[in-house]
């Protein structure tokens, strides 16, 4: 089983459903990588600006986050350029992804790629 966790929800909407849905997209990871089994997260669109506030100890989401890390494939390079997350996905050392040469960005990571290699796509 190769699953790719998609995490598009945004922070600055400050709501319950936003910190919900990161909060399920890293315990979905959590749980696959506990089965042994391939899964990679990517941060994507809005969810871009995940990554810094994950990174602060005081987040909730925080432990979790740190159980899963090494599975972060990247952070969508064009995406963190429009909403900002660019400098903490930097900061934090993550990847940006620039496979997918989407005209008028920096470049998006490949939803095709993923699925041409085997993986199901789940969004949070």
């Amino acid at each position: 089983m190769k699953t790719a966790v998609i995490v598009m929800s945004d922070p600055n909407s400050e709501s319950e459903e936003s910190l919900g849905r990161v909060f399920n997209a890293l315990a979905a990871a959590y749980d696959i990588k506990q089965r042994g089994e391939d899964v990679v997260i990517q941060f994507q669109g809005t969810g871009t600006r995940w990554v810094g506030r994950l990174a602060d100890e005081r987040h909730p989401a925080h432990a979790l986050f740190n159980q899963v890390k090494d599975r972060v494939a990247g952070v969508s390079c064009g995406c963190a350029d429009v909403f900002g997350g660019r400098e903490d996905a930097e900061k934090n050392g993550f990847d940006l992804i620039t496979e997918n040469q989407v005209p008028g960005t920096t470049g998006l990571p490949s939803v095709g790629r993923l699925v041409a290699d085997g993986y199901s796509v789940v969004t949070f």
